[in-house]
């Protein structure tokens, strides 16, 4: 549906036609900027692109198809409306090739323009429906993650959602899944993205100066302290203040942070003033809160004061296939950084790396990925380079080809493979092992979708990854009873 705040060019060089069509258009909500040439149309779309082109083809100054080609080439976010005498077939898919969104032949009647124009505005906003939902759904990489798995496009939604709020956020999540990525990426698209991001681990901190390094301290505070010295809170005044491995602070220490994010106020460490804070609070751990909590360790009024937008970030095992796209991207940061030549992985070791569990998650990715760059030369990452422990699966793991691996990224069919009645029991005798029974049915999943694993794991409702270690494992157990 039109608004009132769409603009209309309109590149007519008849002005007896211009004037008509402005007359059909005087009761519409639409702002109309006339102009006789196509020079006078280039410098009015540069100097304020209109979300509407009425353009005839047929200028005294040139061809309106060149006005067409640029707004197509430099992607101007004008739709176009082509208006002409001439009838002719070619001429319509010309306009169409370059660009036109639809086709006016002269005369028309104002219903015809209007009906058209309607039609355009329906057409581009949908279109940014469409877009906004495809990069909603499908975005692979996100405020510095890489990864298109549903488990990660549930924590880019998440994000989105919390940015803009000042409500604070509990990221839980093994070593080396993301967590302070995940911080900064709420940081970076929030209101304060202008304000600092202040990370404080409070796990490599001594338990002695961590109040200090969170409050500060006035000089004379302590042996040492020879000066006054800001602290976290001061610091991140005006923006985020990231608490990574929040379960390792000292009982009585969460004390004074419930008061202090209660408050907004605090104390330096020796100080008798006290300072306000407009901070917002993001934290981390890697352990299960809910456990510290049970056990004494953490309080319990401060968890359910931080806990109030969890986000769990996913181990790259559940990741799918996340790990070669990630996989990919190190290998040319870390090829280009140590001048190296390689371009790729070889089939087996894409394999290997969708089976191996990655008990250190992206970080321990990157360290074997570095290793093999430093320890090799070459053009393609080969088996005989993989370091210890991911060697043991050299042999064991299923290949997966360049063309497979492209079939992962592009595929988007979500259909489901419903198993037959045949494997329901009709009597005790029927009764057979549940894994034999799931084994027939991925095996004939990937028999119907032509030997195709990842098709044939999008049909299942699965991750490509999965079948692939239960391939293997199924291999190992037929080699241990053969």
């Amino acid at each position: 549906m039109a608004t009132k705040n769409t603009s209309i060019l309109l590149v007519e060089d008849t002005v007896a036609l211009a004037r008509t069509y402005e007359a059909y258009l005087k009761d519409s909500p639409y702002d109309i900027l006339s102009v006789e040439t196509g020079k006078e149309g280039m410098a009015a779309i540069d100097e304020n692109p209109p979300e509407i082109i009425l353009l005839d083809l047929v200028l005294p100054d040139m061809d309106g198809l060149e006005i067409l080609k640029r707004v197509s080439e430099e992607e101007i976010p004008a739709a176009v409306i082509v208006v002409t005498a001439n009838a002719s077939l070619n001429t319509a898919i010309d306009a169409m090739r370059l660009g036109a969104m639809d086709f006016l032949v002269k005369p028309f009647s104002a219903e015809r323009l209007k009906v058209t124009i309607k039609n355009v505005i329906e057409r581009q906003h949908l279109n940014k429906i469409v877009e906004i939902y495809r990069n909603d759904l499908d975005r692979r990489e996100y405020g510095g993650f890489i990864g298109s798995s549903l488990p990660m496009q549930s924590v880019y939604r998440i994000i989105d959602s919390v940015a803009g709020s000042k409500a604070t956020v509990f990221i839980t999540g093994e070593s080396g899944t993301g967590k302070e990525v995940c911080a900064e990426s709420i940081h970076n698209k929030s209101p304060r993205s202008k304000g600092p991001l202040v990370t404080l681990n409070c796990g490599a901190i001594p338990k002695d100066l961590m109040e200090s390094e969170v409050f500060g301290h006035v000089k004379g505070a302590f042996t040492g302290a020879v000066s006054d010295r800001d602290g976290a809170a001061s610091m991140a005044k005006g923006g985020t203040l990231f608490l990574d491995e929040i379960c390792e602070m000292d009982i009585s220490l969460q004390t004074k942070l419930l008061r202090f994010i209660q408050t907004e106020t605090f104390q330096k460490v020796g100080g008798s003033k006290t300072e306000k804070a407009d901070i917002r609070f993001v934290c981390a751990t890697n352990k299960d809160p809910l456990v510290e909590v049970a056990e004494g360790r953490f309080r319990e009024d401060l968890f359910y004061r931080l806990h109030v937008v969890p986000v769990a970030m996913p181990p790259l095992r559940d990741r799918d296939f996340d790990v070669l796209a990630i996989a990919d991207n190190l290998l040319a940061a870390y090829t280009s950084e140590e001048g190296k030549s390689f371009t790729g992985f070889s089939d087996e070791v894409r394999g290997i790396f969708a089976v191996y569990p990655w008990p250190g998650n992206v970080r321990q990715l990157q360290n074997v990925i570095r290793n093999i760059v430093v320890l090799n030369e070459g053009d393609e990452i080969m088996p005989s380079m993989l370091p210890a422990p991911l060697d043991e699966f050299i042999g064991k793991a299923s290949p997966i080809s360049s063309t497979e691996w492209m079939n992962v990224i592009h595929n988007k069919d979500k259909e489901e493979i419903i198993p037959s009645l045949e494997y329901a029991p009709i009597s005790e005798a029927d009764i057979r092992p549940l894994d034999e029974i799931e084994r027939e049915i991925i095996e004939r999943a990937i028999d119907i979708c032509d030997g195709n694993v990842p098709r044939a794991a999008s049909k299942l409702g699965v991750s490509a990854s999965t079948i692939y270690r239960k391939r293997q494992a199924w291999e190992e157990k037929q080699k241990k009873l053969a």
